[in-house]
């Protein structure tokens, strides 16, 4: 669980990064945020590539960046776009590797924020505890 000050703050990253996403071919820019569970907050960007299959969304830049500092536990998601869209698939299933459930936080770029869960936009999901 997290409170409103670290969901701000969350919230303030996603969309503060996002101005340095790298999408020179659609133009739409992405800002992520994750809480892990050490309590440190660790953000990113998409970036694309010209081979257009090569290209990472800021989600999992945010995850991967977590997991390179130690991370295994994620606790909260804030993504940011033009319009206000949620993570896709592959974003999800790659939150769920880390997270059972946990809120995401989805914003706008007017910041108009809204709250949905990992379980609303993966159900019956599976993870690594089903694998073992």
């Amino acid at each position: 669980m997290i409170d409103q000050v670290q969901r701000e703050q969350l919230e303030e990253e996603a969309c503060a990064v996002r101005d340095r996403a790298y999408a020179p071919y659609s133009k739409f820019r992405v800002g992520a945020a994750v809480l892990g569970g050490s309590g440190a907050m660790y953000s990113g960007v998409n970036v694309e590539n010209a081979s257009f299959g090569l290209t990472t969304c800021a989600e999992r830049v945010a995850i991967f960046k977590a997991v390179s500092a130690g991370e295994r536990n994620i606790l909260a998601v804030a993504v940011c776009t033009e319009s206000g869209v949620t993570p896709c698939g592959a974003c999800r299933q790659v939150i769920r590797e880390f997270a059972s459930d946990c809120p995401l936080f989805v914003l706008d770029a007017n910041g108009n924020s809204r709250e949905t869960s990992l379980k609303a936009l993966l159900p019956e999901s599976f993870g690594r505890g089903d694998l073992e």
